[in-house]
């Protein structure tokens, strides 16, 4: 069957339990049923102060580097021919990688590539880190026309460098408290993160055992800045369903009236999560793992929307087998709008202008207010703010 990339997420061979409240904090536990068994994650730690990650001959020019905290990687392993993948949990998660140095009193691993082939049926990845690589690499070139409006600097050398902040899952004692009483079902692969009602985060994995093991790394995964936005809000109201007793008059009508409840609960809380499932996304494929393929993906970068960016490995029957994402701040997706934008329009500033509805003086104050300002002439630039505030 030739491969295909994914389009939209969506949760096919999973199901949704009903959510956990603690808080401001919600997680919907993601069951599976049918657990096949060849597709297994692990964590390996690393407990570096600093990760630099060497992504020659990546998506980002040679020579460059990502540079990130990375508490944790995990490890894939699958077979080839759809039997049961042995747990990879053992001594082989805490073999030496990369190498670890002495910068004064920290240290510093530098790691090759994102996604590294350990050996026939095994792969470490960088989970979210593979995703944001990708982000901050979208148009990381800059202009490819030498226009008169741009820097010497964004004609040499494009976005470099380019960064983006996040929040650590700790840094939300809520969260802590949330995965450390809610219940972990026996047939539970994943969870979706909510705070306040908006989607953080998801992560579904293949096998029940390998999330249990993986379920408190999720405090050491980052999260965007709604983590702390939203951190003084009020308790989310618990969903709750009621079942009618007048309908029920024997066992067999109240294991029905309940199987509709959780199927309701399951319907309300997909809906929730309508910005990472069923929406168009773009992907591409970052490694293929036997008969898995690893994606990497992005929403549609409008800012009138939420927007995710994640991994993804999808079966060749449909069925999501794994799944995490991040979510962009207003911030970041503005950022990654704009630069789509003079994309699109060969990075002509007039050009784009007339798409965004826009003069192109405005187009300029956009981008120096998103942190892009060090790709325009000073000169430029500040005629730009002089002809705006002269409007005033």
């Amino acid at each position: 069957m030739a491969h295909t990339e994914t389009k939209r997420i969506l949760p096919n061979g999973l199901r949704l339990a009903p959510s956990q409240v603690w808080g401001s904090i919600r997680l919907v536990p993601v069951l599976r049923d049918e657990v096949r068994g060849d597709l297994r994650f692990a964590r390996r730690t690393y407990n570096d102060d600093l990760t630099i990650v060497s992504l020659k001959g990546g998506l980002m020019e040679p020579g460059l580097k990502y540079v990130s905290y990375v508490p944790h990687g995990l490890v894939m392993g699958w077979d080839d021919k759809s039997r049961s993948a042995g747990a990879v949990f053992g001594t082989q998660l805490h073999q030496p990688e990369g190498k670890a140095l002495k910068a004064g009193p920290f240290t510093v691993r530098v790691l090759h590539r994102m996604a590294h082939r350990e050996d026939k049926n095994r792969l470490r990845l960088l989970p979210l880190h593979l995703a944001m690589e990708g982000f901050l690499a979208l148009h990381f070139g800059g202009p490819e026309v030498a226009w008169t409006e741009y820097s010497q600097e964004a004609l040499s050398r494009g976005l470099n460098p380019r960064s983006e902040w996040s929040v650590p899952g700790w840094s939300s004692t809520a969260f802590d408290e949330a995965l450390r009483i809610f219940e972990i079902h026996e047939q539970q692969v994943g969870v979706l993160i909510f705070h306040a009602d908006l989607l953080l985060s998801a992560f579904i994995v293949s096998h029940p055992e390998d999330y249990r093991a993986l379920h408190r790394a999720l405090l050491e995964d980052f999260y965007g800045d709604l983590l702390l936005q939203y951190g003084f809000l009020g308790d989310v109201p618990p969903l709750s369903l009621s079942i009618d007793d007048r309908r029920v008059s024997s066992l067999g009508d109240l294991r029905a009236a309940v199987a509709r409840m959780r199927e309701d609960w399951g319907v309300f809380q997909g809906f929730m999560a309508g910005g990472v499932f069923g929406v168009e996304v773009s992907a591409s494929t970052v490694y293929e793992a036997g008969p898995f393929h690893l994606q990497r993906f992005v929403t549609s970068l409008s800012p009138s929307e939420e927007n995710h960016v994640g991994e993804v490995i999808v079966r060749g029957d449909g069925t999501l087998e794994y799944l995490k994402t991040y979510r962009l701040s207003a911030a970041q997706t503005r950022r990654a709008y704009l630069l789509k934008q003079l994309s699109q329009a060969d990075w002509n500033l007039e050009r784009a202008a007339v798409n965004l509805k826009t003069t192109r003086d405005d187009l300029m104050l956009r981008l120096s207010n998103a942190g892009f300002g060090y790709l325009l002439k000073e000169s430029v630039l500040q005629a730009a703010l002089r002809q705006h505030q002269g409007r005033r």
